[in-house]
């Protein structure tokens, strides 16, 4: 095709004029980053992609301006934050677990002389909206998310572009990008044990257990071998879906008494949960623990400061928060980085009936 002819991508046409990394970000679908990671034979961006890029720019007659791509590929030493909307009581949208997170974050990014740019995300995927970001900062991380279906879609488009992220979640085989986690299945292992040991033989959990939500899947399947380990069958009556919030918790555990189905303990795949949970209970006249049991998973603030204290399962918000940055920079330095998931703790108070410190997880 002659430089002087209208230049068509699919449904996008560019008219005459000197071809640029930008012209063929615009017909290509991605962003410049994208483009000039592509044409440097970056492993970022995946071969189909970069196939794509190198016939455009053939077709346009484009060469690199080394000094120019010098010039652009200099690192603006930001990193962006996108978190992801939650349904919260005091409309904040924010998951109160991410509190912590977010301290640590920037705290290890201060200490790594890198700004941080932090902005509040609706959960629909945006892929224009992801590009900006990939644009402003050398590279994103991302918490929360909602529905992972949805959400993998995000993270495949942004693998696609080729921008650098690292994301907070369940680690599963096969998914797009970097992911760090806690170990949720120990988690949910550990913590049902601890009911058990406790003498807790009927133990109900609350909480979504599909691949739509696989972190408290994987809390789920923890407790369904802790259950088998144990030698008693799971009871699926015993399980009602919840999403985390208070609300959520508080309603489940209501469908749970409304079931008539004999319980001696909940676990809540998150703190939220376990707490509405428990406020149901109260409601109900059934003391906790002395009925029935109760744990969480997460260790907001606010199990501590429960009545009774709420057992829990205790992710290390500070090593994540410092495990994400520190992942995000090796990917933009180019070097080599994996998965990983994170140790969790077992925290024993009250809701258990005992009020020990720490137990080992």
């Amino acid at each position: 095709m002659a430089q002087g002819d209208v230049m068509a991508q699919g449904n996008r046409k560019r008219p005459v004029g000197k071809a640029t990394s930008l012209t063929i970000a615009h017909l290509a679908g991605v962003s410049q980053p994208t483009v000039s990671r592509a044409l440097r034979g970056s492993p970022m961006v995946n071969a189909e992609t970069r196939k794509r890029i190198e016939a455009i720019a053939r077709q346009l007659r484009y060469s690199v301006d080394r000094n120019a791509s010098s010039l652009r590929t200099r690192q603006t030493r930001t990193l962006a934050l996108l978190i992801f909307e939650d349904p919260t009581p005091d409309g904040s949208l924010i998951n109160p677990f991410f509190h912590s997170m977010l301290g640590s974050i920037t705290h290890a990014c201060a200490e790594r002389r890198y700004d941080l740019l932090v902005s509040f995300q609706p959960r629909t995927p945006d892929t224009e909206t992801d590009r900006a970001y990939g644009q402003k900062a050398d590279g994103i991380i991302l918490l929360g998310y909602g529905d992972y279906h949805d959400h993998r879609i995000r993270i495949e488009s942004m693998a696609a572009d080729g921008t650098c992220f690292v994301r907070w979640g369940q680690v599963q085989e096969g998914q797009p990008g970097i992911s760090i986690g806690c170990d949720n299945f120990r988690g949910g292992y550990v913590v049902t044990r601890h009911l058990l040991d406790r003498g807790r033989r009927r133990i109900a959990f609350l909480g979504n257990a599909s691949s739509h939500y696989p972190e408290f899947f994987e809390r789920f399947r923890g407790y369904q071998q802790a259950l088998l380990d144990a030698g008693i069958e799971f009871d699926e009556t015993r399980r009602i879906d919840a999403l985390s919030t208070e609300a959520a918790g508080y309603e489940a555990a209501c469908e749970l008494l409304r079931r008539g189905v004999r319980f001696d303990a909940i676990l809540g795949a998150s703190d939220l949960i376990a707490l509405g949970a428990m406020r149901a209970l109260k409601e109900h006249s059934i003391e906790v623990p002395t009925e029935v049991s109760v744990a969480g998973f997460d260790d907001l603030p606010a199990a501590s400061l429960a009545s009774p204290a709420l057992t829990t399962v205790m992710q290390d918000t500070r090593a994540a928060g410092v495990e994400l940055v520190d992942t995000l920079l090796r990917l933009i330095r180019g070097e080599p980085a994996t998965d990983r998931m994170l140790p969790v703790q077992l925290v024993v108070r009250e809701s258990c009936g005992a009020a020990e410190r720490f137990a080992a997880g």
